[in-house]
């Protein structure tokens, strides 16, 4: 399996790092008075692809390579990420989709609810709303995930009304969930560049374009993609203007988690643009 790189930008780098490495390798060795870095010092690397970098921000994301140890990536095993740029962005961690599907518990509050929506598409059950401060949000339920069981009884083929009237007769104390992490949604990181931009446009929360050689078309960003998540923090509902506000005050690594605008459409079907804009969960979830 070759190794795998949060973005382009990153495997860009991580070659540069290792041609330098392989260079440095064939010279002849010189005393030196300072443990070796991993790294070489990456000056000549300034304004790599449109970023504005430093050795310095790049070191960061960079572990230290013990005196004698071997080449880059010879620790490696296959499929690890490697990040020499985004190594350190916690947007990146936060807006993970993890594989597989794994169990939480739910609770209801004071008044029975859960503070939680679902929408049933294709035979399969999906979080359709999670609202703020509810036992949804603070299991971890995300926009668009799927729900495979419910208290040990499969999921699929349900409709809404079944689902809800499950929950709404299931026990306050407990709820056991099985839950897929977002199928239908894929993140995309980027890098800004000198100017602060990754290089796309939205309308009405979906990427209408993306300019032509940004770190957004270097990573593979589509037209007619709804954004769910920046960094991780929930923007569905939010008018553009705020999404912008969130996208400018984002670090230099961004992490869009997108979905096809026509499954977004399905998901928030019959959901009023005032409830997904005040009751959704916008906050900034933990790592």
């Amino acid at each position: 399996m070759s190794t795998l790189y949060p973005s382009l930008e990153d495997l860009k780098m991580d070659q540069a790092i290792q041609a330098q490495v392989r260079a440095a390798a064939r010279m002849p060795a010189l005393p030196v008075s300072q443990p070796s870095v991993l790294y070489p010092s990456l000056a000549d690397l300034e304004n790599y692809m449109g970023l504005s970098l430093s050795s310095q921000e790049v070191q960061q994301n960079l572990l230290q390579l013990p005196e004698g140890a071997g080449m880059v990536g010879s620790g490696l095993s296959p499929g690890q990420l490697v990040a020499p740029l985004s190594g350190n962005s916690l947007g990146t961690r936060r807006a993970e989709i993890k594989p597989g599907v794994h169990e939480i518990y739910l609770c209801k509050d004071e008044h029975g609810k859960t503070g939680l929506r679902l929408r049933a598409i294709d035979q399969g059950l999906f979080v359709q709303l999670v609202k703020a401060n509810s036992p949804a949000s603070l299991v971890g339920l995300r926009f668009g995930d799927q729900i495979l069981q419910i208290d040990g009884r499969d999921c699929a083929g349900w409709s809404t009304d079944r689902a809800h009237r499950v929950l709404k007769r299931a026990s306050a104390e407990k709820i056991a969930m099985v839950v897929r992490d977002r199928p239908f949604q894929r993140t995309v990181t980027m890098h800004k560049d000198s100017t602060g931009h990754v290089g796309f446009v939205i309308k009405k929360g979906a990427v209408v374009s993306v300019v032509r050689g940004s770190s957004a078309a270097r990573n593979g960003l589509l037209t007619k993609q709804s954004v769910c998540e920046v960094n991780g923090q929930n923007v569905v509902g939010l008018k553009d203007k705020a999404v912008t506000e969130i996208l400018a005050m984002a670090g230099n690594v961004v992490t869009l988690t997108i979905i096809p605008t026509v499954i977004y459409e399905h998901m928030v079907k019959k959901l009023s643009p005032t409830l997904l804009h005040h009751a959704m969960d916008h906050s900034i979830p933990d790592v």
